[in-house]
């Protein structure tokens, strides 16, 4: 599964010695992030409730306030529901993903996406190929399926389908992609 970016709001950040505080505060603290923007730091995972409270204390110090939003639940949620509806596969294909999302966010479907393009700067559908693209890779790894049972299982219309779409992500070919790993794995294993 691909690794999903988790954003953090803060309220009252306004210029670039404001970075550089919470960048400290977050290492001071021992908080892994990737990056830091006015109102926002992006986490490589969703902290845990003490971790937050960590957090809060440590930028309600320095003037900042943590930003827990109805919108970054709904992003959220968002989220969790793509990655469901591409673990289930070809069991989820009969529904198109849109409903599959309102059923799992009880909003208006036009709204989750505009919502979801503002905050993340990408549509649900792009977000949705990347991680459609990561189980690809994974399933190139295990080396266990075909091009053509891959394309079945991650929802692509088709082997083209599915190495176009790859290419456009990746830069490789999924056969590339498959060899470059096989190189790695028997390297491994001579030494």
């Amino acid at each position: 599964m691909a690794d999903i970016i988790h954003k953090l709001l803060i309220k009252n950040m306004v210029c670039p010695r404001c970075i550089m505080t919470v960048e400290s505060v977050l290492n001071s603290l021992n908080i892994p992030f990737t990056r830091v923007s006015l109102g926002e730091v992006e986490v490589p995972a969703k902290p845990t409730e003490a971790e937050r409270e960590r957090i809060e204390r440590g930028l309600q110090k320095v003037g900042f306030e943590l930003i827990e939003t109805r919108v970054n639940k709904i992003i959220e949620d968002i989220k969790q529901a793509l990655i469901e509806y591409l673990y289930l596969g070809m069991d989820a294909q009969n529904t198109k993903l849109s409903t599959f999302i309102t059923k799992k966010n009880p909003y208006d479907y036009s709204y989750l996406s505009d919502l979801f393009s503002s905050i993340e700067g990408r549509t649900i559908e792009q977000f949705f190929i990347l991680q459609r693209i990561e189980k690809v890779k994974e399933l190139l790894v295990y080396d266990q399926l075909s091009l053509t049972e891959i394309s079945y299982q991650t929802g692509f219309s088709s082997v083209h389908h599915l190495s176009s779409q790859f290419k456009k992500v990746t830069g490789l070919t999924p056969s590339h992609f498959r060899k470059i790993g096989a190189a790695k794995r028997k390297s491994l294993d001579n030494i």
